[in-house]
């Protein structure tokens, strides 16, 4: 009995003096060096959120950062713990979420443009959509994005907020239809699903722009598939309206000979509603704009201090715009998998070239997949330059403008002709599509 009341301490003993193995933490898992300290966010958690603007009555103010992404790093930075003027809004006014993946995200509650590298949307705790934030073309991650706008948009949300009874009329359509799958690991077009499924570290994190890229799989699959797709909440451009990045709300300029110029709209003038949704930023035009028609439509916009309504006429095709910066346009088929960055100077005086024409350089080849088998087998080579593509030159064509070419103009099955430099002779060859 002694022995085993000895032993009973030694066990006692040793699983005090044995600490225990802490599991790491999501931040510490993708390391979210922005979100560490940050005591005014929720992390990666919508149901407490909702919980606590319940008890708060406030809104919600949600973000969703991929973390080991670089680009919008520096405004994600000031959002999340750098500027003063937001934190007060973060902790003060806003329960205030950071979500940092996207596979347990409702996907019907949360609806954005995932080829964004920062987005934000603002929530009433019972699912109404407020609005949304952050846009992004081929202009830069952050042309669209300010302090000064994002501080201007959660204002006009808590003005919204505290009279949600009277704006909730136009409200209704600001969260969108309901998906056939809740999240984003329910979806049949989502690939690697084995590898999503895991603990999310930095490396297996589903990204916003996976999302897109599952929706295209699926409606490829399906047979589904159209180029109309690409076209995903276009910029106010695209209607002839140039939106102050600063501000979200004020007209810049307007494109003459456009819609917005031929309704009368002017420079000056700040949108308060189009198509009976309220507007709070360049991110709420694009959602309207998003579900409308390509083939022709009409746009009734309103401006702050008037009851007018400016009726816009788009023709067929008004959504086409420039998608060659949108994450999602890699993995539409056909699929390229060949590294191609731009011939660098140096490299391009060995070509005699054309003053300024561009050329590509095939810098590798991903074997591992079908298609870079494909395109090897077929004979192409890294060092490689492509010069010229479907007979033109290159011109100043970047390696995502081609990427967006081949997409665009070509189908899984097809020959893509291209002109090669190699060793200093010219080739023509035509790079089999997968």
């Amino acid at each position: 009995m002694q022995c085993i009341c000895n032993l009973g301490i030694l066990f006692n003993i040793l699983a005090i003096a044995t600490p225990a193995i802490a599991v790491p933490t999501l931040i510490d898992r993708i390391k979210d060096e922005h979100a560490r300290g940050q005591e005014q966010w929720i992390y990666n958690d919508f149901e407490k959120a909702v919980s606590e603007a319940k008890l708060s009555g406030k809104p919600i103010f949600v973000t969703f950062r991929c973390v080991p992404c670089k680009a919008c790093e520096s405004f994600d930075a000031e959002v999340a713990k750098n500027n003063e003027r937001i934190k007060e809004l973060t902790e003060k006014k806003f329960i205030s979420l950071r979500q940092v993946e996207m596979k347990g995200v409702n996907l019907s509650q949360f609806q954005f443009d995932y080829d964004l590298n920062w987005a934000a949307m603002f929530i009433n705790a019972d699912g109404t959509v407020y609005g949304r934030y952050g846009t992004q073309s081929a202009a830069g991650s952050d042309a669209y994005n300010s302090v000064e706008s994002l501080e201007k948009t959660m204002k006009r949300v808590l003005a919204v907020h505290a009279n949600y009874s009277a704006y909730k009329k136009f409200l209704v359509d600001k969260r969108g239809k309901s998906k056939p799958y809740k999240t984003a690991l329910e979806m049949p077009g989502l690939e690697r699903k084995e590898k999503y499924q895991q603990i999310t570290e930095r490396n297996n994190c589903i990204h916003c722009h996976n999302i897109h890229d599952a929706e295209n799989n699926h409606l490829e699959l399906t047979g589904k598939w159209s180029n109309e797709i690409l076209w995903r909440y276009p910029l106010p451009d695209n209607i002839g309206l140039k939106i102050d990045p600063k501000d979200g709300l004020r007209i810049s300029d307007v494109i003459s000979g456009s819609p917005a110029a031929k309704a009368g709209l002017r420079a000056g003038q700040s949108i308060t509603y189009i198509n009976n949704q309220i507007i709070l930023s360049i991110a709420d035009i694009q959602w309207v704009l998003h579900n409308l028609s390509n083939t022709g439509t009409t746009i009734n916009v309103r401006i702050s201090g008037s009851s007018r309504n400016y009726v816009l006429a788009a023709r067929a095709g008004w959504k086409r715009t420039d998608v060659s910066w949108r994450g999602s346009m890699w993995n539409v088929r056909p699929r390229l998998r060949v590294w191609m960055p731009e011939a660098t100077t140096q490299e391009l005086k060995k070509l005699n070239l054309p003053a300024g024409q561009k050329a590509l350089k095939v810098k590798w080849i991903n074997t591992n997949s079908p298609e870079g088998r494909k395109a090897r087998d077929a004979g192409l080579r890294t060092g490689d330059f492509v010069i010229a593509v479907d007979g033109k030159p290159m011109g100043n064509m970047t390696p995502r403008e081609f990427n967006t070419h081949v997409k665009l103009n070509y189908k899984p099955g097809q020959n893509l002709p291209i002109t090669l430099w190699r060793n200093g002779k010219r080739i023509e060859f035509n790079w089999p599509l997968k």
